[in-house]
């Protein structure tokens, strides 16, 4: 599997050319980044939500 994407890398690097490959590839790796930000983001909301909802009843 990762020969393939090796291969997938060199022939978008023949066709587009370097930088714009690095832009791609930067811009792949920050959208993840974006999304596990969001998740995290997300998961903090729901602890204080259920938190709140806990301590309110004792």
């Amino acid at each position: 599997m990762p020969i393939l994407i090796i291969i997938i890398l060199a022939i978008m690097v023949g066709q587009i050319g370097f930088w714009d490959t690095f832009q791609s590839v930067l811009g792949a790796v920050g959208v993840i980044i974006l999304f596990f930000a969001l998740l995290a983001a997300l998961a903090a909301a729901a602890v204080a939500y259920f938190y709140n909802r806990v301590r309110r009843r004792f």
